[in-house]
């Protein structure tokens, strides 16, 4: 799965790698694994834009993807199978001995225990909303289900990450990626199955990083070759991926949360003098354009009031599927094939 990635101004033949979309955030209460996706969409930039991108070398990406993992082996390293579980069922217990996995029928995709994930931080909202515990917010972000489920979301890390790094460097995209998380994890409490299911993983940032690449190519409009067809790209891809979250056992509402968090921070975070500002005399030419402008103000209009009143309904206990009857299908549609827990 590789798409075309032409620079305008450059030769065809430049071509680079297509980029795997952030697969869905997994959810331990189920039994399957988290759905993938296809890949984000190419980029069209002009020239001073692909300039711009040797500026930035790149270091957070690589060293959110050093935490996550080591995260992941903490974990593993209390979760302890041999000691906690069935001895003889734990998966690689001759030679992972103490980090060895739990049994596939409890966690097929390689990871720890349920109860594991739900004491270093994962996702429950119960202990959010009555536990004092809204740090869980962002921990659960840290955690992932499995070794497959971290790999899927480290190699899209990867691969969408060092791309908007070398662009815009470590500190834009290390807030998109930390906020998105933060954003994911509101909407999903909001909307998580009261039951004691509980839910991990970074999707929830990597999806704010999708949506920031959305907003970033409306509001650098000026600075693109081939405009609609990078739209049309990016909107697909978007579409399918935020579509596979509808398959049971993938918190899609973590990816929603995350992708209109990020949607809103890349019209502030990612925005560039339109084109040509720098060709003219000083005071001659806006340097940005009221489209970007309004846009930015709109953004963070959004931002300061969504964000206090999503906590607000957090903290209040609220249900929003006692408030939207029809809003569980966006995380599950029920089929002939599986059913879905509302």
């Amino acid at each position: 799965m590789s798409n075309a990635d032409v620079e305008a101004g450059r030769s065809a033949k430049e071509t680079t790698t297509g980029i795997k979309p952030p697969p869905g955030r997994y959810n331990p209460s189920g039994n399957g694994p988290n759905a993938v996706a296809p890949a984000p969409p190419p980029f069209y930039y002009y020239d001073q834009a692909a300039a711009q991108e040797r500026h930035h070398r790149t270091w957070v990406v690589p060293l959110l993807v050093i935490a996550n993992v080591a995260m992941f082996v903490v974990v593993m390293y209390y979760n302890n199978c041999p000691a906690n579980g069935g001895r003889d069922s734990c998966v690689g217990r001759s030679f992972l001995r103490r980090l060895s996995f739990q049994p596939l029928k409890e966690n097929p995709v390689l990871g720890p225990s349920a109860a594991t994930l739900r004491k270093y931080g994962a996702l429950d909202w119960y202990k959010v909303v009555y536990g004092n515990q809204a740090w869980r917010l962002e921990t659960s972000t840290w955690l992932h289900a499995g070794l497959f489920h971290l790999l899927a979301n480290m190699i899209s890390l990867l691969i969408i990450g060092i791309r908007l790094e070398q662009q815009f460097g470590f500190w834009k995209v290390g807030l998109v990626y930390l906020v998105s998380g933060f954003g994911g994890s509101v909407l999903s409490v909001l909307f998580i199955s009261r039951n004691g299911g509980i839910t991990v993983g970074a999707s929830g940032a990597l999806f704010g990083l999708l949506g920031a690449m959305l907003s970033e190519l409306i509001t650098n409009w000026t600075i693109y070759s081939n405009r609609c067809a990078a739209m049309v790209n990016l909107i697909i891809i978007a579409a399918i991926n935020l579509a596979l979250g509808i398959l049971p056992r993938v918190d899609n509402f973590a990816h929603i949360g995350g992708f209109a968090t990020g949607f809103l921070l890349g019209f502030v975070l990612l925005i560039q003098p339109q084109f040509g500002w720098s060709e003219h005399p000083s005071g001659t030419k806006s340097k940005y354009n009221a489209f970007q402008i309004v846009l930015l103000t709109l953004s963070v209009a959004l931002l300061i009031a969504g964000f206090p009143a999503g906590l607000i309904s957090v903290f209040k206990g609220v249900d929003g599927n006692a408030h939207c009857s029809w809003c569980h299908y966006l995380t599950c549609v029920p089929t002939s094939s599986w059913k879905c827990d509302k």
